[in-house]
């Protein structure tokens, strides 16, 4: 009887534990390109890693005003967050998007030009 009263439970247990996976919702996106406009690259840092997020896993699915983060920071003058996320993605990425950042920022547009070479 104490088995069956045992097995019910650790399989209770287990059926009503479903792990946590990094969704994405609204407040997230919404609060990432509010650090992003604003230039606060110190609270997109702690918000990042309180969230056990990272720059090159979330990049591709946040568009803030229809632009990536990267475009977003060029056109929203954000030169350090900007910095940062040049620092932080793969040179693929920053080759991909270099068109855009030099068209809206020249400052970015050098420092992704030196992380490029």
């Amino acid at each position: 009887m104490k088995i069956t009263i045992l097995a019910s439970l650790v399989l209770a247990t287990a059926i009503s534990y479903t792990p946590q996976s990094l969704a994405f919702d609204d407040s997230m996106s919404l609060r990432i390109c509010e650090y992003v406009s604003i230039n606060d690259k110190k609270r997109l840092r702690k918000y990042l890693k309180s969230n056990n997020m990272k720059i090159r896993s979330i990049f591709d699915n946040i568009q803030c005003n229809g632009a990536n983060l990267l475009e977003f920071a060029a056109t929203s003058n954000a030169l350090d967050v900007g910095e940062y996320l040049i620092g932080k993605l793969p040179v693929k990425t920053v080759t991909e998007n270099l068109a855009v950042v030099k068209a809206n920022s020249a400052h970015l547009a050098k420092v992704a030009n030196e992380r490029i070479k």
